[in-house]
């Protein structure tokens, strides 16, 4: 029996990137795959068997388990798996190391993001790329919207944090450009979102969240560097219009309206007009987002394509890429691990060597006595 080795979050969550690790799990499992879970800031390493697969998510310690597993010998494939954006250098430069050592790189990620690969800084990638759209179980968000308010009276309503890549001070701009209508927030973060009502956290297994969703009409998000974000299709499940960027990783569906992201007087006007939309065309945007759900965004696909992967014999090599790019790459992929050699990372990362050698718990409490003692 072929044995995955899946590095990736797998909490009992409904929400990503926990619902991944769980829901893939899962489905391999019940398609004859022997199944091992890691967490992916794990301090260890796989030594595999010749029927072993590795799949799963790098950590940006040079010690974690997918990074170290994936420099080894000996396995029958490794798969990379992972969101992707290249939005920025830095972002790209924290896989660059690890895709060299992966057979495929399955990439979570919107059709706008994948398109434009070739332009990229990460177009050395492409022979090893393959895309991946998120998935979600509309059993965890079930249908909770059945009715929309009336024009003029409809409510939008963005969830998440305020990472630079939410982009939420354009949330801000259109809720001041549209002062009659209700923008709400349903998340954490600082700073807060003005112009939005904030309801903070909330956990969506329960009834009183699932009212409080069904009280708005479309889900709001605006991002300019989001890879595939679950929150837009677990919008879609309850019943929501998604209202997004096509840099929020989703572009080209029946169900879902795109906005620009850097034009907020045309993003208000598209606003404006879903405020004036019967009620029947808000209800065949529902139900396009419905078929989407039952035949595309279901982790029964995500799981083919993983399958795919695992049984597939490609390892294509990576495109040539510049000495000055290739460089760039090094030396951020270097800084980007320089930031989890702080006394907090490294004692959480001693507790978790248990499978690592004696000599490197030893040099890495070394390494916390050293920095901890510094001013």
């Amino acid at each position: 029996m072929t044995t995955v080795h899946f590095v990736y979050p797998h909490r009992p969550r409904i929400s990503a990137p926990s619902a991944i690790g769980r829901k893939v799990g899962e489905r391999l499992r019940l398609r004859g795959y022997d199944v091992v879970h890691y967490d992916i800031d794990e301090a260890r390493v796989i030594r595999p068997g010749a029927d072993d697969v590795l799949l799963g998510h790098p950590h940006e310690a040079p010690w974690s388990v997918f990074r170290r597993s994936a420099a080894r010998k000996g396995w029958r494939r490794k798969l990379l798996l992972m969101p992707y954006v290249h939005v920025d250098d830095y972002h790209v430069s924290l896989a660059d190391p690890v895709i060299r050592n992966c057979d495929l790189f399955l990439a979570i990620t919107g059709s706008t993001w994948f398109r434009s690969v070739p332009s990229s800084v990460a177009a050395h990638w492409l022979p090893k790329m393959v895309h991946v759209d998120l998935a979600v179980d509309r059993m965890d968000f079930p249908r909770v919207k059945t009715d929309f308010n009336g024009p003029g009276e409809r409510r939008f309503l963005y969830i998440g944090h305020t990472g630079w890549y939410k982009n939420t001070a354009y949330l801000t701009e259109l809720a001041r450009r549209l002062p009659g209508y209700e923008f709400a927030w349903i998340g954490s973060g600082e700073p807060a979102i003005a112009g939005l009502r904030a309801y903070g956290r909330r956990d969506f297994t329960t009834e009183d969240a699932r009212a409080l969703v069904a009280e708005h009409d479309f889900l709001l998000t605006v991002g300019v560097g989001d890879a595939n974000p679950t929150t837009v299709l677990e919008a879609m499940a309850w019943g929501l219009i998604p209202v997004c960027t096509p840099e929020s990783g989703y572009a080209d569906r029946a169900g879902i309206v795109n906005v620009p992201a850097a034009d907020a007087a045309t993003a208000a006007a598209v606003l404006r007009e879903l405020q004036a939309r019967s009620h029947d065309e808000l209800l065949a945007l529902q139900a396009a987002n419905d078929r989407d759900l039952d035949h595309h965004f279901t982790w029964e696909r995500f799981t083919d394509q993983i399958v795919a992967a695992i049984e597939s014999t490609e390892s294509p090599h990576l495109l040539p890429v510049g000495r000055r790019r290739a460089a760039r790459l090094r030396w951020l992929s270097a800084r980007r691990q320089a930031t989890v050699l702080g006394p907090q990372q490294l004692r959480a990362s001693v507790r978790s060597l248990a499978a690592a050698s004696a000599p490197g718990r030893r040099l890495l409490d070394a390494r916390v006595r050293r920095r901890a003692r510094r001013p």
